[in-house]
């Protein structure tokens, strides 16, 4: 595994991290002994950047981690999340924003709890809460700081007038987006700021959801537990458009012989050392088959000819539903 330098602290992190939701939450069933056995690869692998988040499968998704994080606390950087107030029986809606002091203090300590630690090493604010000043959100974060309950701040999905408000309050190291070869959104203004601001870009879903693997089958989402279902991307001609880029994104891979993973991945990788992605899996095959992007070297000429290959299948679709939307950019 190569190594990352996150903004303004001095830790290492794998140039890869390993975003867990899915183990827990939105992208169908899970298995237990799978997810574990993921877990336990992902530190013989040396990715020692997991994320999380307390709305995944409503607390299960820490209390699934702190079964090999407590024993390996040494060995793992751990992110989590808060901002949304979920209901425990709607797995995939429900929750609303929620950003104010008082609400951080119960969520930072049920995050602790469940993750069955004594510090968070980063902490972000899930969305932005339009009812509360970022101020006094981020302030309420850098106690946790002084407290020594929490290491490091971030934001996730701010707009960067946001980005600049809050990190004038205290100093934030990562940003949170969703970014791939499908969602280039960050390039418009975000990546810019985080830039001059100096801070890390932590894409998720750098797989667009699994849509570039050119492996999914659609047609077998349960819509009541596989929340893509429900996407733009997922339905219609948009998804005619996608099964075809992903299908020649995977050819042109396989003429580098990688796989369309890596090639996705390698891709964000090559847009900086600032930016440090975090694909999700809960197979131990997917994960060791990502893991090897981190030594996949792409050209310009191979940039280009990605770039030529989407400007092909332009009708890609919305990332989210406009109701997702509402919660973004603020």
């Amino acid at each position: 595994m190569k190594y990352r330098q996150l903004a303004k602290t001095d830790e290492q992190l794998s140039s890869l991290g390993l975003g867990c939701m899915g183990m827990s939450y939105a992208y169908g069933p899970t298995n237990e002994a799978d997810n574990l056995a993921t877990l336990h690869k992902a530190l013989d692998l040396g990715i020692n950047f997991w994320d999380t988040a307390d709305v995944y499968g409503a607390g299960a998704n820490e209390e699934l981690l702190s079964k090999v994080l407590v024993d390996n606390r040494d060995k793992v950087f751990i992110a989590t999340k808060f901002g949304f107030r979920y209901d425990k029986e709607a797995r995939l809606g429900g929750a609303e924003v929620d950003c104010s002091p008082q609400w951080i203090r119960q969520a930072v300590e049920k995050s602790l709890q469940r993750l069955k630690i004594d510090t968070i090493d980063l902490y972000y604010a899930h969305r932005i809460d339009v009812n509360v000043p970022v101020e006094e959100t981020v302030g309420a974060m850098a106690d946790l700081v002084k407290e020594g309950k929490v290491r490091y701040l971030g934001l996730s999905e701010a707009s960067a007038q946001t980005i600049r408000k809050a990190n004038a309050i205290h100093p934030i190291s990562a940003l949170q987006y969703e970014y791939s070869v499908l969602t280039r959104d960050p390039e418009r203004e975000i990546l810019p700021t985080a830039r001059e601001l100096g801070i890390s870009l932590i894409p998720y879903s750098p797989l667009s959801r699994g849509l570039i693997t050119n492996r999914l089958d659609v047609s077998k989402m349960d819509a009541s537990n596989d929340f893509r279902k429900h996407l733009p991307r997922y339905q219609g001609k948009n998804l005619e458009n996608n099964n075809k880029l992903a299908a020649a994104f995977a050819e042109f891979a396989e003429q580098r012989d990688i796989t369309a993973s890596q090639l996705a991945l390698a891709w964000v990788l090559a847009q900086g050392e600032d930016i440090i992605p975090i694909p999700g899996t809960k197979r131990v095959k997917y994960l060791e088959e990502n893991a090897k992007a981190v030594d996949v070297n792409l050209s310009q000429a191979d940039l280009n000819a990605i770039d030529d290959i989407l400007a092909k299948y332009p009708e890609v679709g919305d990332r989210y539903t406009d109701e997702q939307f509402k919660y973004t950019n603020h």
